[in-house]
């Protein structure tokens, strides 16, 4: 496992993760589901060394004041549709493969990859 995808962002994503080599589980598989709180998904995934995948712009602040979670993959990209994420994503597939293997810190806007 690599990531964990937050409540805003659909399932779906974690399958076109999975197709470009990205393992991931959605917010909606653990216990609380979309109901769990933004610092026990940080704790989760530092426990597992894995990064959070979101649009939550309160875990790039948590991440740079507290470095936490360790690691995060933030889409910026406003409101797209969910075909526009997915083309985004496969588009610019081998440079976040390459980034999350090197980096903690990995941002996608609508221009692509930012590190």
């Amino acid at each position: 496992m690599i990531g964990i995808v937050d409540a805003q962002l659909p399932q779906k994503l974690c399958e076109i993760l999975e197709k470009i080599g990205i393992k991931t589980i959605h917010v909606d598989d653990l216990p609380d589901g979309d109901e769990t709180p933004d610092n026990q998904i940080s704790e989760f995934a530092d426990q597992n060394n894995i990064f959070v995948i979101t649009k939550d712009s309160d875990f790039y602040h948590s991440y740079m004041v507290k470095n936490q979670p360790k690691k995060l993959f933030l889409i910026s990209t406003g409101n797209i549709k969910n075909r526009q994420l997915f083309d985004l994503i496969r588009n610019n597939s081998i440079i976040i493969s390459e980034m999350l293997k090197r980096k903690n810190f990995l941002e996608l806007t609508n221009s692509g990859i930012i590190n």
